[in-house]
């Protein structure tokens, strides 16, 4: 019976002897097994071409002798056009695309990497596969923040030679000459020291060559988007190196930090060139230009005992679309050193788009400065943000009382810095505006207190969030404050002037606490320190010792009675100031503690 059930049937015989000879017949005759005209497929129809696919593969073992698993020259053609007409169908969208993004040529990938800026995004887009990372690492990546010194010729001759690197560089910082090797961030494959090349017999020729290798290599720097320049202790001036940075149409962001900017020009080099050329000058702007910061240092490198701001407008003519403008000027208290003087640039500064504006340290005439800034904020409607600190002439209180804002004056002004007349000049000015920060303005317990903080209550009580004064007197300044602004939200009161009073103690007593419970919707108060420095701040911990366990129980009752009288406030002043964190209040269902945390400074 096993016998039997094993021997097969005569039926397959016979059907397998006729399958073997046909085959034999069909491999004898040279006969394909299926259509190899490629134009018989139809490339929207992947079943058919998934079944011919597999038609053709199957017969591939049954073929005798060298041709087994082999196909022919046709055959493999069809097979790779069958493949292309399959494989768009098989498998998830993301990986199709993924391999398809994979299999550009590498021109192609540079160039989609090229519209990334961001250096975390290009993290990103780097990881995704083996074929970008080995575009995006070396020619990209390093690439995008550069930050070297001008002395760094390696550096700058690199990007000299490779044009296309160059071409990737978004953000360029050149440091200054005193900088340390830890804020220096240059691709890794550029060696930091070229003897050959920084070799010379002249230290001034030595400058010279490199502000031509800084100018050549920016020149390259198509795509720069962010630049900042810190070096302030070299002869390679910011003006000569701003028109290379005037053909980067590109560019958004410029920040210079350097005395030489503010150092008057010479009469006979700006009478000596003819007016055509600078009329050709004019012409060339930075449409994408949008935020501009022009500083001074407090080294004495540079410094001119006159200031001018004529170099600095003849820069920012160039920048017709400005949104952002700061200019600081850094006073020198050595006698014969004055502040520059503002009257022109107040006077002929425009731009439409100005929505912040930073003046520091800077000195208006008493009478035609007080007509040019009035006439420049009339014509900057736009302003949000305004920091102005600057004196009119001698009698620069005086002058400041006298000012008078334009009607309609500042519509969408939502923060303003400046002295306490400025400030209660524009609060006087009736018209509505969204005011909510004020900053830089200084109690100091005088009847000019009592007249700015009238108006305040009048005109900025309901609207006013925030409020950082440059300095107090005495607390009873503090609580006429609280009276006029109920609703602050951030109170910072500066430094104190006059008076020894030990706050702390004034804490305790509670009255700080009734002063700041008259504004309920405070949440972080600064410039009072309440609590005492301790290791630790739980009083139950184990390893305290008995003055730092008094002083924790001591922090807790402040704690408890901050949080009793004001409801909202969170933050407060940490009992180090140079350290970086505050105290913050935590309420819990059982009882407040407070907590040290850092901030980002």
């Amino acid at each position: 019976m096993a016998a039997h059930s094993t021997r097969p049937s005569p039926s397959r015989i016979r059907t397998s002897k006729q399958q073997t000879g046909a085959s034999a017949g069909a491999r004898k005759g040279g006969l394909h097994v299926v259509d190899t005209n490629i134009t018989a497929y139809d490339r929207t129809d992947p079943f058919t071409a998934l079944n011919v696919l597999r038609k053709l593969l199957s017969v591939l073992p049954s073929r005798l002798g060298g041709c087994a698993y082999k196909l022919s020259a046709d055959e493999h053609k069809l097979a790779l056009h069958l493949l292309g007409v399959v494989e768009p169908f098989v498998g998830l969208a993301p990986c199709a695309s993924r391999r398809a993004l994979a299999r550009q040529p590498t021109e192609i990938l540079d160039a989609i990497a090229g519209h990334v800026d961001a250096r975390r995004d290009l993290l990103a887009l780097a990881l995704s596969c083996k074929r970008l990372h080995a575009v995006v690492f070396p020619r990209h990546y390093h690439y995008r923040v550069i930050r070297c010194k001008a002395s760094a010729l390696s550096v700058w001759n690199h990007l000299i030679v490779y044009r296309s690197l160059a071409s990737n560089v978004r953000t360029l910082e050149i440091l200054d000459e005193r900088a340390g090797a830890t804020d220096v961030l240059v691709p890794p494959d550029v060696g930091t020291t070229d003897t050959d090349m920084e070799s010379t017999d002249d230290e001034l020729g030595l400058h010279d060559k490199q502000e031509r290798f800084v100018l050549a290599a920016l020149a390259r720097m198509t795509a720069l988007k962010t630049f900042k320049w810190s070096c302030n202790h070299s002869l390679v001036a910011f003006e000569r190196v701003w028109p290379a940075l005037v053909k980067c149409q590109s560019l958004m962001e410029v920040e210079a930090n350097d005395n030489l900017i503010f150092q008057a020009i010479p009469v006979d080099d700006s009478h000596s060139d003819a007016p055509e050329t600078h009329a050709k000058k004019r012409q060339t702007v930075l449409p994408e230009l949008t935020k501009v910061g022009l500083h001074g240092t407090k080294s004495t490198f540079g410094a001119s005992k006159h200031p001018d701001l004529a170099r600095a407008a003849a820069l920012l003519h160039a920048c017709p679309n400005l949104e952002s403008l700061a200019i600081s000027y850094v006073p020198r208290h050595a006698p014969g050193f004055l502040h520059p003087v503002a009257d022109d640039f107040l006077l002929c500064g425009r731009w439409a788009s100005l929505r912040a504006l930073t003046l520091s340290s800077l000195w208006c005439t008493p009478h035609a400065g007080l007509d040019a800034a009035a006439a420049f904020l009339a014509t900057h409607p736009a302003l949000e943000v305004l920091h102005l600190d600057v004196a009119f002439g001698a009698g620069a209180q005086d002058a400041a009382v006298a000012f008078k804002f334009t009607p309609g004056c500042l519509p969408r002004l939502r923060e303003l810095k400046a002295s306490r007349e400025l400030m209660g000049a524009l609060l006087a000015c009736p018209d509505p505006r969204p005011l909510e920060t004020i900053k830089g303005v200084r109690l100091s317990g005088s009847a000019r207190d009592k007249v700015f903080l009238d108006l305040l209550r009048t005109h900025g009580a309901q609207g006013v969030k925030r409020l950082e004064l440059a300095g107090w007197s005495e607390m009873e300044d503090v609580r006429r404050l609280a009276e006029c602004v109920p609703r602050l939200v951030w109170l910072d009161l500066g430094k104190r002037g006059a008076g020894t009073e030990d706050t702390r103690q004034l804490a305790l007593q509670g009255e700080w606490a009734s002063v700041l419970a008259e504004m309920p919707e405070l949440t972080t108060f600064h410039g009072v320190r309440f609590f005492y420095e301790v290791a630790c701040t739980d009083s139950a911990a184990p390893t305290l010792s008995l003055s730092d366990r008094s002083r924790t129980r001591k922090n807790d009752e402040v704690a408890s009675v901050l949080a009793w009288k004001c409801p909202k406030l969170r933050r407060l002043d940490h009992w180090d100031d140079a350290s970086g964190r505050v105290v913050v209040l935590v309420r819990d269902a059982e009882r407040v503690r407070y907590e040290v945390r850092r901030i980002k400074l």
